[in-house]
């Protein structure tokens, strides 16, 4: 029986290389390929595919945000084999529900493998779709701890924690990311909308302040009175950068402080 399969990757070079693999590990029908989380969502829905062979570390949404975002649509889930380059992903999360996971570089014997463990796991349904919402709530509590942002500054490339981000940004469609204290930095996100920035972070932590601005709450110095019942932030960053709330939001500001 042949399995149709979609690979997601944002890397062009390793969907290449994985495309080949599966083309000599037979009976394996390639139907699409996506380079993020958001085509990943849209391929799944349009493919329904019985395998996906999925990137954990992409920029936006991330794997496991793929995974959430299906749960949340009650899309199928088809059978996930995650690829990632870094290892503590694998020991923690996949043995959970997935049907494998591989390590980059990719390696043949073991992509075969993936195959046949997807084959073996078709005719076993039930408890899937529940044990990867168990995965996601579980590596949601630790997001903000686990998943670094990739921000480009003085033409370098930088991995930031979660929690080390003051607030976002975007204007002309670049998105400035501002991290804390004096030794904070500056540098932009490869993120297209923070819609999509914010899918990658902890929804917990972040808060969509002003449609130009995306703040952590943690980070927030003081609550400034403005003018017509507004307010605006100082955040906790070198220049204590002051951030308008919009209107919309002034009443979560007041929910999440007591105002």
């Amino acid at each position: 029986m042949s399995l149709s399969a979609v690979i997601v990757d944002d890397e062009q070079l390793a969907r290449d290389e994985l495309a080949y693999l599966l083309k000599n590990a037979g009976d394996v029908d390639v139907v699409a390929q996506g380079k993020n989380g958001l085509e990943a969502v849209n391929l799944i829905r349009e493919h329904n595919p019985d395998l996906v062979f999925l990137d954990v570390q992409m920029p936006g949404l991330d794997g496991f945000g793929v995974i959430k975002k299906l749960l949340d649509k009650k899309v199928p889930i088809p059978n996930i084999v995650f690829a990632t380059a870094f290892d503590q992903y694998a020991v923690k999360a996949f043995e959970v529900n997935a049907v494998d996971y591989l390590l980059k570089p990719f390696d043949k014997k073991r992509v075969a493998q993936s195959v046949q463990k997807a084959r073996e796991k078709m005719d076993s349904t039930g408890g899937s779709s529940e044990k990867l919402e168990t995965l996601v709530k579980m590596l949601g509590s630790q997001k903000s701890q686990a998943m670094k942002i990739l921000l480009k500054a003085a033409g370098r490339l930088f991995l930031v924690n979660q929690k080390d981000i003051c607030y976002a940004s975007i204007a002309d469609g670049v998105i400035t990311v501002v991290t804390s204290g004096a030794t904070g930095m500056e540098g932009q996100s490869n993120c297209r909308t923070l819609e999509e920035l914010l899918e990658s972070l902890d929804e917990n932590m972040f808060w969509r302040a002003h449609r130009s601005y995306l703040v952590n709450i943690n980070r927030i110095r003081e609550v400034v009175p403005w003018f017509k019942s507004s307010y605006q932030l100082r955040m906790d960053d070198k220049k204590q950068t002051e951030v308008p709330v919009s209107r919309a939001q002034t009443k979560r500001l007041r929910e999440l402080f007591g105002l």
